[in-house]
């Protein structure tokens, strides 16, 4: 495994650059967002979403989620009419992944079997709204919660020590947050809260 620790508020392009390439070469990366560290990997590579789901311990039904740097780049990939795009507006960037219905740029894959959603997330994070600039696709990511735990990883060194050997690639921006984000459904009349994380939900509920 390779580590490479960047300034998580003004990260150095020329290794945003190299992570980039990691990517773009099928690497599957543990990486840190404004919420928890999540595993992360090339959209299209599939060896690298089945190797994600394994470490994961999860199946087909569990969405992952799309890492998208704007809504405008969230549109492609997700069918948002104007009540919900006034509501992505609103709450987006942040901690915060939401389920929408999935557009044909979805590989089938990667969407819900039976409903055909996708999760999708506009982060705040530096780190990786640089990464997603060089890349200019989004990046396909979960949790780093590993089976039995409660809690995602969040220390860089204890990612190292947990999973160093079943990852390619360790982007140390230091701690993370000790939580994953708010999970909210919007594909209904009203936005539904799934799992309540590090983004606030009171207010979406008023």
């Amino acid at each position: 495994m390779k580590r490479i620790e960047i300034h998580p508020v003004n990260p150095q392009p020329r290794l945003i650059r190299q992570v980039a390439e990691q990517f773009q070469t099928g690497a599957l990366v543990a990486l840190p967002t404004d919420a928890s560290y999540v595993l992360a990997c090339h959209l299209e590579d599939r060896t690298a979403v089945d190797r994600m789901r394994q470490l994961r311990g999860i199946d087909e039904k569990h969405l992952l989620t799309l890492l998208c740097r704007d809504l405008s780049e969230l549109s492609q990939y997700a069918q948002v009419d104007n009540r919900q795009f006034r509501f992505l507006k609103e709450w987006t960037p942040g901690a915060y992944t939401f389920i929408l219905p999935a557009t044909r740029e979805v590989p089938r894959r990667l969407m819900h079997p039976s409903r055909k959603t996708v999760g999708l997330r506009v982060p705040e994070a530096p780190i990786v709204q640089a990464l997603l600039a060089e890349l200019g696709v989004p990046l396909l990511c979960a949790s780093l919660i590993l089976p039995g735990d409660e809690n995602p990883l969040s220390d860089p060194d204890d990612i190292e020590d947990r999973i160093g050997k079943r990852i390619d690639l360790l982007v140390d921006g230091g701690a993370g947050q000790l939580e994953a984000t708010s999970v909210i459904d919007v594909t209904g009349d009203e936005p539904v809260i799934q799992r309540v994380g590090l983004g606030p939900v009171e207010a979406m509920l008023r």
